[in-house]
């Protein structure tokens, strides 16, 4: 079906600019009936036109419809979309989506419970002449798509998930009016260096596959990586620092502060306070003592007030950084083999999106100690306030006296 679509977008190109609106459309009844099912729906998508037209063009093959050429429009002529008239729809219509997206109030994930025609009824309270379908249109072209439910919950959902992820939400807004930095950290999953398996497919000629290794044992040598990232959610931009070494709470926050002398610095310059918001577990655990001992020491040296606001267990999907970062790395990596560090630190950099993400990337050579324990008495020195609401999910740190 791929070639199938591939050979028609070649033909396009080269035929339908020569063709008037008429013949574009009976040009494309004729591909439509040649695919046979589903083809109506493969024309319309790839020819960029609307399934009505090319519906028409079938109908019009088999009534042999003699053209009128007064009435053919002029290029450019026909019904103006919405977008083109009202830019400002798109935003309207995903304000109206982010903050009710289905479980999850701060709406990282990139659908909606609220059905087409519901949103269009609201987009005509606001003024503006949309119909459910111009809707579903503008949703696909934002990133969105209908999801099924998935069996995913493991056991019983924490109390105050929901508010939890409200106050995030109220905090981040609050940060980001105050131009203040919103940061979304986590470790993305531990990659094998060497020529193995990486999943996903890539454009090659026919019959010439990269060979990789056929099992997947570890190299002593190379060992693996592991990328821990820091996505600045107002500027779109983040750091990933690749460590060899273990996944610990000083790895994490040397990530962190690695982003801060080499981004955030600059960007924010007249800030005083750093908002980070992180998963619940891991080297950034909100029970850890060392990743609270490594963030006071953070906090010392760069004067910052440092709040941790952590998502509730079992919501790690929930971390903008996963759907605005590390899903762009996995797609931008797929099928290439991670064959050296050089490969990995290269290929996270060149990661770019159509809204602009933009990512830097080093190696961190720095051997970090598993098992580090912390004493109480080291535990009472942090300048740390716990919030009232959740204490156990949310607390400042501040420069130590």
């Amino acid at each position: 079906m791929v070639e199938v679509q591939e050979d028609l977008k070649q033909r396009g190109e080269l035929l339908l600019p020569l063709l008037d609106e008429h013949k574009k459309r009976i040009y494309a009844g004729v591909e439509a009936t040649v695919i046979g099912k589903g083809g109506v729906s493969i024309v319309a998508k790839t020819f960029g036109m609307s399934r009505n037209t090319v519906s028409q063009g079938k109908k019009e093959i088999d009534s042999i419809q003699t053209i009128d050429s007064e009435r053919i429009r002029r290029p450019g002529g026909g019904r103006k979309r919405i977008i083109d008239k009202e830019p400002d729809v798109k935003t309207n219509l995903e304000k109206l989506i982010d903050p009710v997206t289905r479980g999850d109030p701060e709406s990282p994930l990139r659908w909606t419970c609220k059905s087409t025609r519901n949103l269009s009824k609201e987009l005509k309270a606001q003024g503006y002449s949309i119909s459910h379908k111009a809707v579903a249109e503008l949703l696909h072209e934002l990133g969105y798509s209908l999801q099924a439910n998935r069996k995913t919950d493991e056991g019983k959902e924490p109390p105050d998930r929901n508010a939890q992820f409200e106050y995030i939400n109220a905090l981040a807004e609050e940060y980001q009016l105050q131009k203040q930095p919103v940061i979304s950290v986590d470790t993305k999953k531990k990659e094998l260096i060497g020529n193995y398996k990486n999943n996903g497919q890539e454009w090659e000629q026919k019959k010439t596959p990269i060979k990789v290794n056929t099992h997947d044992f570890p190299n002593k040598e190379s060992g693996k990586v592991s990328p821990y990232g820091v996505y600045d959610i107002a500027e779109n931009i983040a750091s990933v620092n690749v460590g060899i070494s273990s996944d610990t709470a000083e790895f994490a926050v040397e990530s962190i502060e690695r982003w801060w002398n080499n981004m955030g610095k600059d960007k924010y310059e007249k800030s005083t306070k750093l908002l980070i918001t992180a998963d619940a577990g891991g080297s950034n655990s909100s029970k850890g003592k060392l990743w609270k001992k490594s963030l006071q020491d953070l906090s010392n040296k760069t004067g910052l007030e440092i709040t941790v606001c952590h998502f509730p267990p079992g919501t790690s999907k929930w971390n903008k950084i996963e759907h605005r970062l590390f899903c762009h790395i996995s797609q931008n990596w797929r099928g290439k083999p991670l064959t050296s560090r050089e490969v990995v630190v290269n290929l996270i950099a060149s990661t770019r999106t159509e809204r602009g993400l933009k990512v830097k990337c080093q190696l961190d050579e720095n051997i970090y100690e598993k098992g580090k324990k912390i004493s109480d008495e080291e535990m009472k020195s942090l300048n740390i306030q716990h919030h009232s609401f959740c204490e156990k999910w949310n607390y400042t740190i501040y420069p130590s006296k």
